[in-house]
């Protein structure tokens, strides 16, 4: 099969397309044709050098994918081959062909109205805040501020969120950017170039701030989110955008009586993983089926150009996410 390669560590002119062993179908694994793979800043880190696969996989980037089912592995029960499918990978998903436990994978009935190739946008970006929503324990009838709404996970977040009876606070970059996010429903848009996120915030909040906070910016927004948050809040660090390093509050943080956590989703063990797509299969998904959630897909890329996909990812300019179509 075919599959975008990482020649050695470095920009996006060490991804080329090349010819690789076939991907090996398990107990419990289904095969799929490729139609699609999500572009996701994992992948930057990856080909970069900073972030290598975990233990048995793919050696090349892809942390989701859509295409069909060709062939169902043994002890796979309610599959078979001809399905359509959205999966999380732990990598591989730059590929033609991919081999994923069905137990993450999410079908994608034909009368979904969700086409195939933009379903390869949502099984990173669901998972990701679902699994985080529960680790904050966010409720209904909380205020929830999602960092990077018009980014991949961003946009999903803001929507979801929304079906859950949450009100929702995001950040964006630039009125274009903005106006799209408040589109996708969120309820208050603050626009992160003004450099007055915190005090929006609090305006939007009538001084009492946030519940939780999903944040892709990590050391930089530190202090920042926690003087937004609430009595009781949660900050939630999901990425590492303005760095790995910053300096904590820790008196603004107990006199809120606040928590942080901290989250990954590609490690983690596979039954986590699974318990994770259960919960999304079961609760998040629907709202996929229904049209409730959709996919912003900023553009749809041949493999071959898996470097210009790249440079427009770290060009910041994307919104939403970015597809490769195999």
């Amino acid at each position: 099969m075919r599959a975008v390669v990482v020649t050695g560590p470095g920009g996006p002119e060490q991804l080329r397309v090349a010819d690789v062993p076939d991907p090996v179908v398990g107990r419990g694994d289904l095969l799929l044709d490729v139609v699609a793979a999500g572009v996701n800043r994992a992948d930057l880190l990856q080909r970069a050098g900073h972030y290598p696969p975990p233990p048995g996989a793919p050696a090349w980037p892809g942390l989701e994918a859509s295409g069909v089912v060709v062939e169902v592995g043994d002890d796979v029960d309610g599959w078979r081959v001809g399905d359509r499918a959205a999966v999380l990978l732990a990598g591989g998903g730059y590929a033609t062909r991919v081999a994923v436990p069905a137990a993450l994978a999410l079908r994608l009935p034909p009368d979904a109205g969700l086409p195939l190739v933009d379903a390869a946008a949502l099984p990173e970006a669901l998972a990701t805040f679902w699994s985080n929503a529960r680790a904050a324990r966010l409720a209904p009838g909380e205020t929830l501020l999602v960092h990077g709404g018009s980014g991949g996970v961003g946009t999903v977040a803001v929507q979801l969120a929304r079906t859950l009876g949450v009100r929702v606070l995001a950040t964006a970059g630039g009125p274009q950017r903005c106006a799209a996010v408040r589109a996708l429903g969120a309820d208050v848009v603050v626009d992160h170039r003004a450099r007055r996120v915190r005090e929006d915030v609090l305006a939007a909040t009538d001084g009492r701030g946030v519940d939780v906070v999903l944040d892709v910016l990590g050391a930089g927004a530190l202090g920042e989110n926690v003087r937004m948050l609430a009595e009781g809040g949660r900050l939630v660090v999901i990425g590492l955008q303005q760095g790995r390093r910053g300096e904590l509050d820790l008196p603004a943080l107990m006199s809120r009586r606040g928590s942080v956590l901290a989250t990954t989703l590609r490690d983690r063990p596979a039954a986590q993983k699974a318990a994770i797509m259960a919960e999304v299969r079961e609760q998040a998904w629907p709202a996929v089926l229904d049209g409730r959630v959709r996919p912003v897909v900023h553009d749809r890329l041949p493999l071959a150009r898996a470097a210009d996909a790249h440079r427009l990812l770290e060009g910041g300019g994307v919104l939403g996410k970015l597809l490769l179509t195999a």
